[in-house]
């Protein structure tokens, strides 16, 4: 279970457990697929909604996931210990012990398991969770509600949504039939479908409590808001409407005691579809911003009376107050100022900064054009942006792998860990193009640390090579060291 406490706790609903001697299954979650005739249309005002239909029909397509994460070796940093000038270091410590106050250690990981749920969204395997289910760990399997079991890869994570795509071998899956979160309105009946305590596949009612809800727990987000009872467990699965249709993945929920107490959130399908759609395409998300840091104008207005300041007059009451422009970046290039109210979008009316999220996370790439309108000091201006990504400009981000480098590598071995008196590395076998060519890195040298990241594996390069060249920074900042001990430092540029 992951959660963030403020004076309540954000609770992201899966359940995960460490073992040390054993490995038990644990939770589920479940969700489901396609559409009839409209239920809500054919309810008088006021009559209660029949939700049997949706319910069966959405059952089969929600899966379990169970998920592995291995034991590891990780470092940590502790007190320094004043013997350690003196003695040896049996237990695993390294670090620099007469530069004061702290050290490194090692410690050994207990293995994890862990549960959430999916729900499958094509006939051919492919299924979406909760980025939070499947992070960083070893091993996936899913669970079908008919008890058929497959093991999953990773297609594509993104954890500014909390979203990832995983796929398994197989077809004619019930696919769940997807309706446009857009249309989901306050009010509504809605289903959250899962596997809540290792209860078994359960069902809860309630509506849409509001939509476009922020709660600070993702880089961009527009929940919608449920009463129907969400529990850990619950990641990753199904909110559908009353057609049985989806129309959001189940995140979170909001509690004092970290279980449900009348307050869930789900990520709408407007954001699922897009994330979908990038990670098949890409391997990673495009995603589109304006560099701008900002929020609701009622917050804005909140915060100033809170510090004692007169309220300002900013024209409206509702849209995004703009707290900060960044140089360089789409807004800036358009003329965009702090201070400026942004009210609309693309003639489409904006009230709080989470709408403005949803709408250029779901509906516009790098390079896309939208207009802007603002308020600066209370008179309307419009501004023609064209969007950039987040490393400042227009072309595709793709997820890199170690092919980017074009070298080969391996582990060092216990005699030249002895010899050079190191505990890890990876030793640069041949280097024949790519990245590593242009950067001038030679064979033979020991790589140590890539942007601070120790590498012990090759899976630490990949992974850091990966997470790099979708940073705003895609830069590896090397440590390595000559065979002869002589210390180095690289600066590997990954995308041109």
């Amino acid at each position: 279970m992951n959660m963030k406490k403020a004076s309540n706790y954000l609770v992201y609903a899966m359940s995960i457990i460490a073992i040390v001697f054993s490995a038990s299954s644990f939770v589920k979650v479940y969700a489901n697929k396609t559409p009839l005739t409209s239920v809500s249309s054919s309810v008088a005002p006021g009559q209660p909604v029949d939700l049997t239909f949706a319910a069966e029909k959405a059952l089969p397509s929600v899966v379990t996931i169970k998920v592995v994460q291995n034991s590891k070796t990780q470092t940590i940093e502790v007190q320094s210990d004043p013997f350690s000038d003196f003695f040896s270091d049996p237990f695993g410590w390294f670090g620099n012990p007469n530069q004061g106050g702290k050290q490194k250690r090692q410690v050994q990981t207990p293995k994890r398991q862990g549960s959430g749920s999916g729900v499958i969204i094509s006939s051919d395997g492919y299924i979406i969770t909760n980025n939070h289910v499947v992070a960083d760990v070893d091993d996936i399997t899913v669970i079908l509600t008919d008890n058929r079991e497959f093991s999953a890869k990773i297609i594509g994570t993104d954890p500014t949504s909390d979203l990832a795509l995983i796929k398994v071998n197989s077809n004619n899956l019930p696919a769940i039939t997807i309706s446009d979160s857009e249309k989901l309105r306050v009010g509504e009946w809605v289903l959250a479908i899962g596997n809540p305590f290792s209860l078994g596949t359960t069902v809860t009612a309630g509506i849409v409590s509001a939509k476009a809800r922020g709660m600070g727990m993702n880089g961009v987000e527009s929940f919608i808001q449920t009463d129907a009872a969400i529990n850990r467990g619950n990641s990753g699965g199904a909110l559908v409407n009353a057609n049985g249709e989806l129309v959001g993945i189940n995140a979170a929920l909001y509690s004092e005691t970290g279980s449900y107490s009348g307050y869930g959130f789900a990520i709408p399908t407007t954001i699922m579809n897009r994330v979908v759609d990038d990670l098949k395409k890409y391997g990673t998300v495009q995603r589109a911003i304006l560099n701008i840091e900002g929020t609701d104008v009622n917050n804005y207005i909140d915060r100033q009376k809170a510090d004692g300041k007169e309220a300002p007059d900013l024209g409206t009451l509702e849209g995004i107050y703009v707290a900060k422009v960044n140089e360089d970046g789409a807004a800036a290039a358009a003329g965009l100022k702090e201070g400026d109210v942004i009210t609309q979008i693309d003639n489409k009316k904006l009230t709080k900064m989470t709408e403005l999220q949803e709408y250029l996370f779901s509906t516009k790439r790098p390079g896309d054009k939208v207009t802007i309108t603002y308020l600066r000091n209370k008179q309307k201006k419009t501004a023609t942006v064209t969007l950039k990504n987040t490393q400042g400009n227009t072309n595709v981000v793709k997820s890199a792998d170690l092919d980017v480098l074009g070298a080969t590598f391996r582990p060092v071995n216990d005699e030249e860990k002895k010899q050079m008196e190191i505990s890890y590395g990876l030793k640069v076998m041949k280097v024949s193009s790519g990245a590593f060519k242009k950067a001038n890195v030679p064979d033979g040298v020991i790589l140590l640390t890539a942007n601070d990241t120790p590498l012990k594996t090759i899976d630490d390069l990949q992974e850091t090579v990966k997470a790099a060249s979708t940073s705003k920074d895609p830069v590896l900042y090397i440590k390595g060291m000559y065979p002869t001990g002589k210390r180095t430092y690289f600066v590997v540029i990954l995308q041109d």
